[in-house]
C-alpha cells in the first residue's frame, strides 16, 4: 500500500477531494481527513472534547459538517497535542490517537511519517492543520498512486516546500506537539470555511 497525502487551505476543497476519491473507487476506510475544529460553525460551541471512540465511524458530527455517505458522514472530534481540537475521520486519526495514547511520540507527525511522508513535510502538514488547513490522506495500491495524486492535486493543495519556507520566515522551526492550540482569527475562519457550507 502507498499513502498519498495533501493539505488544503479550505475545508471545502478538502471535502471535494474526499468525494472525488470515493467516486474514483477508493474505499472510505482507506481515506482520512483531519481538520481544525473551526472548519464548522456547528462546532464553535463544542467546548468539551470527547474521546474519539472509533476513528472509522467517528462520533456523529457528519451531519453538522455537511457529510453524506462515506467518510464525511463519520467525522468526529478529538484533541491531538499541538493541534488542539480537530475534526477527523479515518485510519490516520486512529494512528495519531494510538501514538498519542501509547509510548510512541508524534501524534499526526508520527502517523504521517509512519505512512511514508518525509519528516519535513509531515511537520509542515501538521502545522498547516494546526493553523486551520485540512489534511486528506488515502491508502492505495502502489500502482494507483499516480492516479490518486492526480485526483488530489485537482483541488489546489498547498505546496509543502513553499508553505514550510513561509513558516520558517516567521521564525517557525518545526511542528511542536506541546504548542498551545491555535485559534484562527475571524478572517482566517472565513478563509477556512470558504466556498462551502459550514
Amino acid at each position: 500500500m502507498k499513502t498519498v497525502s495533501r493539505v488544503y487551505d479550505t475545508h471545502a476543497d478538502a471535502r471535494a477531494a474526499v468525494s472525488a476519491l470515493e467516486e474514483a473507487g477508493v474505499p472510505s476506510k482507506d481515506i482520512s481527513l483531519v481538520a481544525n475544529k473551526c472548519v464548522s460553525a456547528e462546532l464553535d460551541e463544542v467546548d468539551e472534547v470527547e474521546k474519539f471512540p472509533d476513528a472509522a465511524t467517528g462520533i456523529g458530527f457528519g451531519t453538522a459538517l455537511g457529510g453524506g455517505a462515506g467518510l464525511l458522514a463519520g467525522l468526529g472530534i478529538l484533541t491531538i497535542p499541538g493541534l488542539g481540537p480537530v475534526v477527523a475521520a479515518g485510519w490516520l486519526a486512529s494512528m495519531a490517537v494510538g501514538a498519542m495514547a501509547g509510548a510512541a511520540a508524534g501524534g499526526v507527525v508520527g502517523a504521517l511519517v509512519d505512512a511514508g511522508l518525509s519528516k519535513e513535510h509531515a511537520d509542515v502538514y501538521s502545522e498547516a492543520v494546526r493553523r486551520g488547513c485540512t489534511l486528506v490522506s488515502a491508502r492505495v495500491a502502489g500502482r494507483e498512486g499516480a492516479k490518486i495524486q492526480a485526483i488530489l492535486d485537482r483541488f489546489e493543495p498547498i505546496d509543502p516546500a513553499q508553505r514550510g519556507s513561509d513558516y520558517h520566515r516567521e521564525g517557525w522551526t518545526c511542528f511542536d506537539p506541546k504548542a498551545p492550540a491555535y485559534r484562527p482569527s475571524e478572517a482566517e475562519i472565513e478563509r477556512i470555511r470558504r466556498a462551502g457550507p459550514a
